[in-house]
């Protein structure tokens, strides 16, 4: 019983904070509403809490009676809601230690993104001059913009034939002669074949791989993994300047904002009195992660053997 009470009440938690709602909070804490769309008891929903959740709809481009349409959808939600809320409530689920943690985890979450939103707001806009000069010095993004159609083969660093597939991609060898020879030295490894356009392959590998020719091949180096990408063939399809402005704008902005809460937290964590405790207490032994600032290293995660390293794009310009 207490783990059917336990899911209920996360099913309404994971419904509140999908609707940006704080419907658990102590009535102290509610805004007055300018103006009530429903009643559910004693209990009121304002025009303002459904505007927030439509806030988190995209209604571009939506008539008046689109818009009118959804509004009223997520009224019956919040009904809905509000209903599941005041059984949770009449059946003391609220005070669960396992809720009482969760709606603090939330809580610590919202405040902490509320702070970063701040950091990131108070930031100045490119200029066109920056923008156009971003255009101008990335010309494979966006004049010369190319979507790949590759092959790739994932090595463990472990295997020691990093010399060989450099040797191999030099040639121009095929790979499925590589495979081959990879397979007659019992060496495991991975590959596959995609299609992507240049926004989608890492900033710091597309001027690598926008340097090759159709049928040519390079080797790229990780901590543990070697992956050898060959271009099988490649089409021309840029991106005019008008296109191209506003997404390098928003790619500017976001770049921002990420490097300025960086040297915020930096900051914050270079004040603070931040002590470890139990079996966290730094030692000689775990003492080598990186400070807060440092440039990250890539992730046990990211450096998997499975994964393709072109499988992250350059998601502000997508």
């Amino acid at each position: 019983m207490t783990s059917f009470k336990t899911r209920f009440a996360l099913s309404i938690l994971t419904t509140a904070m999908t609707l940006g709602l704080s419907a658990c909070g102590d009535k102290d804490d509610k805004k007055v509403a300018t103006q009530v769309a429903a009643k559910v008891g004693s209990e009121e929903i304002s025009v303002h809490q459904i505007n927030q959740a439509l806030s988190r709809t995209n209604t571009a481009g939506a008539t008046p009676q689109a818009v009118q349409a959804m509004s009223r959808d997520v009224l019956e939600k919040l009904i809905d809601q509000q209903l599941a809320v005041d059984q949770a409530t009449e059946n003391k689920l609220h005070r669960s230690p396992e809720i009482v943690s969760l709606l603090e985890a939330s809580r610590r979450e919202i405040l902490a993104r509320a702070y970063m939103q701040k950091v990131a707001t108070a930031l100045p806009k490119p200029t066109p001059e920056e923008i156009k000069k971003y255009y101008v010095e990335h010309p494979q993004l966006f004049a010369e913009r190319r979507i790949f159609n590759v092959q790739e083969l994932l090595v463990p660093s472990s295997a020691g034939v990093t010399e060989q597939l450099k040797s191999f991609a030099s040639s121009g060898q095929p790979m499925e002669e590589t495979a081959a020879w990879l397979k007659s030295k019992d060496i495991k490894f991975g590959g596959g074949s995609a299609t992507r356009a240049a926004e989608q392959i890492p900033l710091e590998l597309l001027s690598k791989i926008h340097a090759l020719k159709d049928g040519q091949s390079l080797v790229v180096q990780a901590p543990q993994s070697i992956t050898l990408i060959r271009v099988v063939s490649s089409q021309l399809s840029p991106v005019a300047e008008a296109a191209g402005l506003p997404r390098i704008e928003q790619f500017l902005t976001n770049q921002r904002a990420s490097e300025a809460v960086t040297a915020s937290i930096k900051q914050l964590r270079s004040t603070a009195k931040i002590e470890y405790m139990g079996e966290f207490v730094k030692t000689e032994g775990n003492a080598a992660a990186a400070p807060a600032g440092a440039p990250a290293v890539q992730s046990a995660a990211a450096e998997d053997k499975t994964k393709s390293a072109m499988e992250k794009g350059l998601a502000g310009l997508k």
